[in-house]
């Protein structure tokens, strides 16, 4: 199983007396399942060889590991092997989430022109989903009625009835949603440093 390290101003804590009201979203996991991925993570990344990569990797180039089927060939001993920046590194689900949803299972593997599509479409939907795994955190927040109703505004933009596809991530990639978003993140330090 992967793990994810998070930032101190990540973690939330439940608070006892506050029921907040929920925003009807469309259900999105932002758990990383690399069964449903088209090895994105693994083509998209750059890394440098250090103690977490055994070797230098540009972006976009498909890692060495990678075997005829675009499946990890070390996957079982990445960590043996020298990767434990692979181990440690999580998606949030977002790498499944562009290979199902955007491009509804169909692979770069199996039609190369995909592949600069792919990338683009993962570059963006990390954004997008870092961005509601800080809004999922924040319902263990005592947030204000108004701060809630901003939370499920931004949930629910963040996460549309229908299917993102290349061109609606493209489109909210340009928009102000992301910068709304963390103007509304910093709102939240003062929950955090209130307890």
């Amino acid at each position: 199983m992967k793990r994810r390290i998070v930032p101190a101003f990540f973690v939330f804590y439940a608070h006892p007396f506050q029921a907040h009201k929920e925003s009807i979203v469309k259900p999105v996991s932002l758990a990383p399942d690399c069964s449903r991925c088209a090895a994105l993570c693994c083509i998209t990344l750059a890394f440098d060889k250090s103690d977490h990569f055994a070797l230098d990797k540009p972006a976009g180039v498909p890692c060495p590991n990678l075997n005829d089927q675009h499946l990890c060939e070390i996957h079982d001993r990445l960590e043996h092997e020298g990767f434990s920046g692979c181990v440690r590194y999580n998606c949030s689900g977002a790498g499944q989430r562009v290979t199902q949803e955007v491009f509804g299972g169909t692979s770069w593997h199996t039609d190369p022109s995909l592949l600069a599509s792919y990338l683009d479409a993962f570059r963006i939907m990390r954004k997008l989903h870092d961005l509601l795994v800080v809004l999922e955190g924040a319902k263990h927040l005592p947030l204000s009625p108004e701060d809630q109703d901003v939370r499920n505004t931004l949930l629910n933009q963040l996460s549309p009835t229908e299917s993102w596809t290349l061109e609606s991530l493209i489109s909210f990639d340009q928009g102000d949603l992301q910068s709304k978003a963390n103007v509304f993140f910093k709102t939240l330090k003062r929950y955090i440093t209130a307890r």
